[in-house]
């Protein structure tokens, strides 16, 4: 059996970090159905997808939301979060090998942890969820997770865009803020000029 781990929310500054795993003995129903890196589909295409790829394979999931990121991130960086978080989810489907969109800049490095960490062949690339339909498959189904995750959040708190520093709305809803809520992550530098300068200064 082969699995794929790709993560959602590594980069974003509002909501959880989504690691997800995808299990199945072969990629060929994967490729016909036209799965591909998450941020390449539309929303209703990642939908319609995820719940297929659910029907033919196993699914691990890791959420790590953003007050339990800070947390983390108090004595370990965000690559090793997700170094732990793969490794977990490698140990929970128990694969013959495992794909890995690499986070480090030396993927043979974290493919060779991985190893070490599970006891399971791993290969780690760099846009691996461009490469290799069950990586893709992992992204579809960690980027729709973490699009209900961000919905919640939406209709609790307000529309503050997708969470990422990137967007206007979101850097527009972090301006009005009077103080920092736990669903945003405070350990991140776009956070930390907020708290740190006046709302003017804020980029």
């Amino acid at each position: 059996m082969k699995a794929g781990i790709d993560e959602a929310g590594k980069g974003c500054v509002i909501g959880p970090l989504v690691v997800a795993g995808v299990a199945c003995e072969s990629e060929d129903y994967l490729r016909s159905i036209g799965v591909k890196d998450s941020k390449k589909l539309s929303q209703k295409k990642r939908e319609e997808l995820a719940e297929k790829i659910r029907r033919v394979a196993r699914i691990e999931i890791i959420k790590i939301p953003a007050d339990e990121l800070d947390e983390m991130m108090e004595c370990r960086t965000i690559n090793e979060i997700l170094k732990e978080s793969y490794s977990e989810i490698i140990k929970r489907l128990k694969p013959e090998i495992a794909l890995v969109d690499s986070p480090d800049v030396k993927p043979e490095r974290l493919a060779s942890q991985l190893r070490e960490m599970t006891g399971v062949e791993v290969v780690a690339e760099h846009k691996a969820d461009e490469k290799f339909p069950i990586v893709s498959s992992a992204s579809i189904i960690a980027k729709v997770e973490r699009d209900k995750e961000v919905e919640i959040l939406r209709r609790k708190y307000g529309d503050f865009g997708s969470g990422y520093a990137s967007d206007p709305k979101t850097i527009a809803y972090l301006k009005q803020l009077k103080e920092i809520p736990p669903f945003v992550r405070r350990k991140w530098k776009t956070v930390e000029r907020l708290s740190q300068k006046s709302i003017e200064d804020f980029e």
